[in-house]
């Protein structure tokens, strides 16, 4: 950090936005980078209350030691257009009260596109941390996010070499892109002695790599009951040869519930539906896992921090370097596919991959030089 060039200037008033639970493992990071230079840095930390459920939100503050948020705009679940709306309504009035010198937006949920347009609306600069990432598929509203933000944003960071081929590829301007790592991962690094201390295996009566964990909820596995039943029959079949750990989304119970799914669920105890865990302990068991199967991005990285071999149960990824040099597999939603590669690697035939360059504990401070500048 240079801290030289903000000698005797007013420090650099900057929102950090988190919108739903994985920001908050991004946000984390830089916040306890900033907060080491108060005469460089005033941060104020944005809630926008998009994920809906208060107690997992809490979850994760606490385990990741942030405080409570500055603001809360407590916009809650909605369609797409109608929460973008709302947090764009609720948003302009921070910027109009707080007159921040940038807004940093994470990810790709809504409220990272909702708070960046109001910024740049207002003229303010905005920075976009993970940007540059792009699965191909424009069904998917997180792609648009990911799209829009990026056209709109002054610093682009991203967390691999792809990201900033893909940007440039959209004309935008190279001195904006800024190649730094992923912060997830320094999140990983700096929490590893907490997780590490988890007790969670020992509750469940689990032992290391004696388990498979599973993690599903994007519309495509979980809204049509067809598909979600019958990646629960898969589920069900590798429950007969190792226990099958399911930390469920809310979403995800909902629609179990709704698609009259728990009969089924529960007439084999080796698949455990369970309720969604604190930050941790969530941690504790992906190390630990034979094998994850999910439909989520920050889980595709995670493992290939971990070594944990991961199949990924969608036809595409935005984050090609955990196939490339990672753990990761993209085995799409046919049940076959999924079983027959679930198989193989707990048969022993597993992927071995390596960790990206600038997956370390040093994402922050890159990103806080440049910012700083």
């Amino acid at each position: 950090m240079k801290k030289e060039k903000r000698i005797d200037k007013k420090p650099k008033k900057i929102i950090l936005v988190a919108g739903a639970r994985p920001n908050f493992m991004k946000i984390a990071p830089i916040w306890c980078e900033m907060i080491k230079y108060p005469d460089g840095f005033k941060p104020l930390f944005v809630h926008t209350g998009q994920h809906y459920d208060d107690e997992m939100s809490r979850f994760f503050l606490e385990d990741l030691e942030l405080p409570e948020p500055d603001i809360c705009l407590n916009v809650g679940s909605a369609s797409h257009g109608a929460q973008t709306a709302k947090i764009m309504i609720a948003f302009e009035k921070v910027v109009n009260e707080t007159g921040p010198d940038l807004v940093v937006v994470v990810g790709d949920v809504n409220s990272t596109l909702a708070c960046a347009l109001v910024a740049v609306k207002m003229h303010v600069p905005v920075a976009h941390i993970e940007a540059g990432l792009r699965s191909r598929d424009r069904t998917m509203p997180e792609e648009i996010n990911r799209i829009l933000t990026d056209q709109i944003s002054d610093y682009l960071f991203t967390t691999e070499p792809a990201a900033g081929e893909n940007l440039q590829a959209e004309g935008i301007d190279s001195g904006k892109i800024h190649y730094v790592g992923n912060t997830m991962i320094h999140s990983l690094i700096r929490y590893r002695e907490k997780y590490e201390s988890s007790d969670i295996l020992k509750k469940m009566n689990l032992i290391q790599g004696g388990y498979v964990l599973v993690t599903l909820h994007r519309p495509k596995n979980v809204d049509h009951r067809e598909t979600f039943q019958e990646i629960l029959d898969v589920l069900l079949k590798i429950g007969k040869d190792i226990p099958v750990i399911f930390p469920a989304h809310p979403r995800t119970q909902k629609r179990i519930r709704e698609f009259n799914l728990s009969e089924m669920i529960s007439s084999d105890h080796r698949l455990r539906v369970l309720d969604p865990l604190g930050y941790f302990d969530f941690i504790a068991l992906e190390k630990h896992a034979r094998l994850v199967l999910t439909d989520s991005g920050g889980i595709q990285e995670e493992t290939t921090f971990f070594q944990v071999p991961c199949l990924t149960i969608r036809e595409n990824t935005e984050r090609p370097i955990t196939i490339s040099k990672g753990t990761n597999v993209l085995v799409g939603t046919d049940p076959d596919q999924i079983l027959k590669y679930s198989r193989d690697v707990l048969n022993g035939r597993v992927k071995r991959g390596t960790i990206p360059k600038f997956w370390d504990d040093q994402v922050a401070r890159r990103i806080v030089d440049v910012i700083g500048c």
